[in-house]
């Protein structure tokens, strides 16, 4: 893995769970992180109620812009995340990949994305610890 990892998040429409899970990282991460999301069938806009759930949490997502999923997005990064929604991604030697099963968001309401943006948070927080060590205490 390079000194600074490169993370990509998919999901079908990139439109909900991948930019959730992009906008926490590239949050928490503070820039020492690369942060990369995309789908196989993306969507014209973000879902508005993922919009919603991530305001409320102080981080806008309202501007991104779901992605064509490419092998170049998948080769340049170190660790490869998809949500749950069995998207075929190109396997290259060396890299992580994870399947993180999370409910679709799309049509759901308000209470069920926040719960979706709450597993999403918790295991964007772990992904963290594990890609960076931990900083020293001043």
């Amino acid at each position: 893995m390079s000194e600074k990892p490169t993370v990509l998040f998919v999901c079908v429409h990139n439109a909900g769970r991948s930019q959730m899970a992009a906008g926490y990282l590239q949050s928490m991460a503070d820039g020492r992180i690369d942060v990369l999301s995309a789908g196989s069938e993306p969507k014209d806009q973000i879902n508005p109620v993922a919009v919603t759930a991530m305001a409320e949490e102080g981080i806008d997502i309202a501007s991104n812009t779901p992605r064509l999923l490419t092998v170049d997005a998948v080769r340049e990064s170190d660790v490869v995340i998809t949500m749950g929604c069995g998207d075929a991604c190109p396997i290259f030697p060396g890299k992580r990949y994870e399947d993180w099963q999370l409910d679709d968001p799309a049509g759901q309401d308000v209470d069920t994305v926040r719960r979706i943006r709450n597993e999403i948070r918790t295991r964007v927080e772990a992904l963290i610890s594990e890609l960076l060590p931990a900083r020293p205490s001043v």
